[in-house]
């Protein structure tokens, strides 16, 4: 098991290195021009823009750049704007262009926010989907059968923004059912209660897909021949169903969960944009928009950390949950 670890913890950096390597790439050798964004038209010109680009070392070659970034990462870096020097502690993200603060502070202080909504809207997902997605498989072929797995298509077929921006439009805000995001500063009482409707939506939306995943899991160990001998031995109806046949269909789920809880952790964009939630999500949109690569870059390296960690969890877990998988 430890050889087994240390090899994906291996893998794992090496497809952050990877994943580092490429979106420098991407984002600083492309056309764009961050010195240019940060210049108001009313006051730009060649001096003030020359003297923007060196200010944040956009004027240097593009391999230091990288290595400079890189170095960053474990010691921490030095930046210079408008004459005050300020130090980013590793590790460091880097410097935004557009606010002028450290990108560890940027994300890393709305990123609780999104794991919040991340956990609250899995603690929905998997409790509407799994519990209908068994009933449906227990009840298969009959009307209770044909209505959950035709609701949930029905339900998964209308766009999410759609269905996100109803629910901020009407409960949220005309009537009044529930209530609107606020900072955790107001208390996390309100706090959690700002949170309910994003995450609900996100939930229940996110919900249809794991009913009919846990449907056709459960139907398919159903037919397994240990479930019919088991069966055939006289064990209750109830064990063999949650004992034999629960557990080894929760494999593939499993998966699913980890990448969905993985995506969702990198920035609920569309949410947290609709229903004003101060995520990383939301600041990574602001982000694009005012051309501030530190910070996209900061949320990719996040996100690439994330899903390479929750796949090492789904990985262990495994072996945990299906008896027939193990670790070699």
């Amino acid at each position: 098991m430890l050889t087994y670890i240390l090899r994906r913890v291996a893998l794992a950096l090496s497809v952050i290195l990877a994943t580092l390597v490429s979106a420098f790439l991407l984002f600083f050798a492309g056309p764009s021009d961050p010195a240019q964004a940060m210049c108001p038209e009313t006051r730009c010109n060649p001096q003030r823009l020359e003297q923007i680009t060196k200010s944040l070392g956009l004027d240097k070659p593009l391999s230091q750049q990288f290595l400079e970034y890189f170095k960053g990462l474990f010691v921490g870096r030095d930046f210079t704007y408008a004459g005050d020097t300020v130090h980013c502690g590793a590790p460091c993200l880097g410097y935004s262009f557009s606010t002028r603060q450290s990108v560890n502070t940027e994300l890393f202080s709305r990123f609780p926010n999104t794991v919040v909504l991340a956990l609250m809207a899995a603690v929905v997902f998997v409790t509407v989907g799994v519990t209908l997605g068994i009933i449906a498989a227990i009840r298969r072929g009959t009307p209770a059968d044909r209505g959950i797995i035709g609701s949930s298509q029905t339900f998964g077929a209308i766009p999410y923004y759609v269905l996100a921006l109803l629910v901020a439009l009407y409960p949220v805000v005309l009537w009044n059912i529930l209530p609107q995001y606020v900072p955790i500063s107001a208390g996390v009482g309100p706090y959690l209660l700002g949170m309910l409707a994003p995450a609900l939506i996100l939930g229940l939306y996110t919900s249809t897909s794991y009913t009919r995943y846990t449907r056709n899991s459960m139907l398919e160990t159903l037919s397994m021949d240990y479930i019919r001998t088991a069966r055939s031995k006289g064990i209750p109806e109830r064990t063999v169903l949650v004992k034999h046949g629960f557990r080894a269909a929760m494999s593939p789920i499993v998966t699913i969960l980890g990448l969905d809880i993985a995506a969702l952790l990198t920035g609920t964009l569309i949410t947290e944009q609709i229903f004003g939630v101060d995520g990383i999500g939301r600041r990574t949109l602001a982000a694009f928009r005012a051309q501030d690569l530190p910070v996209i870059m900061g949320s990719v390296l996040i996100g690439a950390a994330v899903v390479v960690i929750m796949n090492l969890v789904v990985d262990i877990a495994y072996s945990f949950i299906d008896p027939r998988v193990r670790l070699q």
